[in-house]
């Protein structure tokens, strides 16, 4: 017996979503780095870590709210 079942969101906004996060963990990939407590590191300011990264996950972050918000067109 199938049952109908009604989603709020279709597949391709769980598709767009799924691609948001690893969007998002890109961005906090690239924020990561060694890090020392002994030595002070100068690559803690590089702009891979200050700028790249951040502006990856914030991406993510708004392609995730227009993946939630798209709606797919109907077929007739």
């Amino acid at each position: 017996m199938e049952k109908d079942r009604n989603f709020i969101l279709s597949k391709i906004n769980l598709l767009l979503i799924a691609i948001g996060f690893i969007i998002i963990v890109i961005g906090f990939f690239l924020m990561t780095g060694s890090t020392t407590t002994i030595d002070f590191n100068p690559d803690i300011f590089s702009t891979r870590r200050i700028t790249v990264g951040p502006m990856i996950s914030f991406f993510g972050f708004l392609f995730i709210i227009f993946a939630i918000l798209f709606k797919p067109k109907k077929d007739k």
